[in-house]
């Protein structure tokens, strides 16, 4: 009762940078409980527990964007409508990615093998699959045919389970949490093998590295899920709340089939970028 209370809806549209610090908090407290009493199943644990805080808020905004759907009078205002949610949305998942990754950083070897383990098992099978395919049009088919899964998920877990789309997403922040935290302490290992001083700098230099080589597609992606999560969890709440036939049911169901297509554009623009710019970034 005490997270979920932190932040009312209104303030998260009003403010969504405030979602930033409220997903680290979320996901720090996540990680100390898991560690704490779940050690073993630690890596599954942080994500339940992050989702488990997150839910309610997220189900409250999703409800009060439906609400609004009445005084959308333009198709092309939807993502007007809802962008301060959707944007609140993506500063909570930015929240998850620095404190997860921060704490894959700052962690002893031993406990980040038992709080990230099976994200990095995840992460050396899409190592697999990537050199298993060579660069160009199959390779990005490859990505984006994932990537489109991935967004129907999202989807179809916020119209069954309302908020469910963010046990996804939160998953997907602790994989990329890993990838970023694997980067910087692996080439942090590296200039110190070499003679160089391990100094703060060297540490913000890789991070700042990681963060930009993972999210420069990245925000693409979560901004597809986040918009497909939308859209899933207002036909699941005008589902509950109106009848079928009515006007504001058809509108309601226009408004989420349009963000759905929208989704699938930024997923499409998102694998471009992961395929022929992301490799660029070293």
């Amino acid at each position: 009762m005490v997270l979920e209370d932190l932040l009312t809806p209104e303030g998260a549209e009003r403010k969504p940078w405030h979602m930033l610090p409220l997903g680290a908090l979320y996901a720090s407290i996540a990680v100390f409980l898991a560690l704490w009493i779940f050690r073993e199943q630690a890596s599954l644990i942080v994500v339940f527990l992050t989702v488990m805080a997150c839910i309610p808020l997220m189900y409250k905004i999703i409800a009060l964007e439906e609400s609004k759907e009445a005084k959308i009078e333009k198709e092309t205002s939807i993502l007007k409508e809802h962008r301060r949610a959707l944007l609140s949305f993506i500063y909570l998942f930015l929240g998850f990615v620095i404190a997860f990754s921060i704490w894959f950083i700052a962690l002893p070897a031993s406990f980040v093998q038992d709080l990230f383990a099976t994200q990095m098992f995840t992460i050396s099978s899409i190592n697999n699959q990537v050199t298993g395919n060579a660069a160009g049009m199959g390779f990005l088919g490859s990505i984006i045919g994932n990537n489109l899964k991935v967004l129907f998920f999202c989807v179809f877990f916020s119209f069954f389970y309302g908020a469910g789309a963010i046990f996804i997403l939160t998953w997907n922040a602790s994989v990329i949490s890993s990838a970023i935290g694997s980067f910087v302490r692996s080439n942090v290992e590296k200039i110190a093998a070499a003679g160089g001083l391990m100094k703060i700098a060297t540490y913000s230099h890789m991070y700042a590295i990681g963060i930009t080589r993972y999210m420069t597609h990245g925000i693409f992606e979560i901004l597809a899920y986040f918009i497909g999560g939308l859209a899933g969890g207002l036909i699941s709440v005008a589902i509950i709340r109106h009848k079928m036939g009515e006007k504001i049911f058809n509108k309601v169901m226009l408004d989420a089939l349009d963000l759905i297509l929208l989704a699938i554009l930024c997923t499409l623009f998102a694998g471009v970028v992961e395929v022929y710019v992301t490799p660029l970034i070293v």
